[in-house]
């Protein structure tokens, strides 16, 4: 059936619109289309429940002049959708929406529609997608934190790309022939993303940058957390059953990837070749929660035993590791006994 197809229906069966419009039908609107009732398009109304989606003031012109039916074309999205073709619909034309309406329906539909994008918002009601930005925090408030953002152009989008640039930062150190491309193709980054990965591994720095991450929180002390430092996961048995505390692998998660950051800014690494290749060599070893979790369910049954085991001997290296700079760190930062002055010489001894 063709889009512009129209069907006449009586006004009595059509359901007021769940319009954007915070203060209802412009009685001053109604009487301005009423004189040119001839040449307006016809209504739009959602199928399944004959609510209107746009048009109000035109059903209300009409009903003044005394008419009982209208024309309309029929729209047969969900009902979610509804809300956002009448707000779009309000924008393209009619009595202009005020901003005070276009925030109001912004809110609404980033509660109904928490993952769109704030450009995808934007572009819905006409705002500013900075507006849109200061709007999310109250309006999503209640709904469950997404990674992923739905653009205007209808793709998904992380947010987040920490395990995905950790594991090509690991590629690239273990095979540093292999081709961006295929970097982009294990992980899936974009290519920008990936080349400019292996361009801060280049330079001695963290794979991720700070600004696009959730920075760490501010009340990490300054000395290596224990909990925080890289290292491979506990069997089962260990004090932390798998699946718990997901939310805690997350802050270590962040609190890690501050302090491997720090590290990576150090001049005394960053400004030797030898620094310079511990940082590599750190980048190629370092792990978080997320990484290993995403690698576990590729483990089969029989292997879990054998998996657990080489973890268990790569956290003892990590902790005789990190033993070993604790003695190095107390030999360095030990003072050294006060020296005794030695006895005056008397002359003519």
């Amino acid at each position: 059936m063709p889009a512009n197809f129209t069907h006449r229906v009586r006004i009595e069966a059509l359901l007021p619109a769940d319009s954007p419009r915070l203060n209802g039908v412009d009685d001053n609107h109604v009487r301005r289309l009423a004189d040119i009732y001839a040449t307006l398009p016809p209504i739009l109304v959602h199928r399944a429940t004959m609510r209107v989606v746009d048009g109000m003031h035109r059903v209300a012109a009409a009903a003044a002049k005394g008419l009982t039916s209208v024309e309309v074309q029929y729209f047969d999205g969900a009902d979610e959708e509804a809300f956002l073709r009448s707000v779009t619909a309000n924008i393209a034309h009619g009595l202009p929406l005020s901003v005070s309406d276009r925030k109001a329906a912004a809110e609404r539909i980033l509660r109904s529609h928490p993952d769109l994008s704030d450009r995808a918002v934007a572009a819905y009601t006409g705002l500013d997608a900075k507006t849109v930005a200061t709007l999310r925090p109250c309006s999503t408030a209640d709904s469950p934190r997404s990674n992923i953002r739905i653009g205007a152009d209808g793709r998904s989008h992380p947010l987040d790309r920490t395990a995905e640039r950790i594991r090509a930062a690991e590629l690239m150190t273990r095979r540093p022939d292999l081709p961006l491309r295929a970097i982009v193709k294990e992980t899936g980054l974009s290519l920008g993303t990936a080349h400019d990965v292996r361009q801060r591994l280049l330079r001695g720095e963290a794979p991720v940058p700070t600004g696009r991450r959730t920075p760490a929180r501010r009340e990490q002390p300054a000395a290596v957390d224990r909990s925080a430092s890289p290292a491979a996961p506990r069997a089962p048995g260990t004090g932390n059953p798998a699946g718990a505390n997901v939310s805690a692998g997350s802050s270590r998660t962040r609190s890690s990837l501050e302090i491997l950051r720090r590290l990576a800014g150090d001049p005394s690494l960053r400004h030797s070749e030898s620094g310079r290749q511990f940082l590599r060599w750190l980048h190629t070893h370092f792990m978080v929660d997320e990484a290993w979790r995403q690698q576990a369910e590729a483990v089969p049954p029989h292997c879990t035993g054998t998996v657990a085991e080489l973890a268990l001997q790569c956290a003892g290296a990590w902790k005789r590791f990190a033993e070993d700079l604790d003695r190095r760190r107390l030999t360095h930062t030990t003072p050294a006994p006060p020296r005794q002055a030695a006895p005056e010489s008397r002359q003519g001894a």
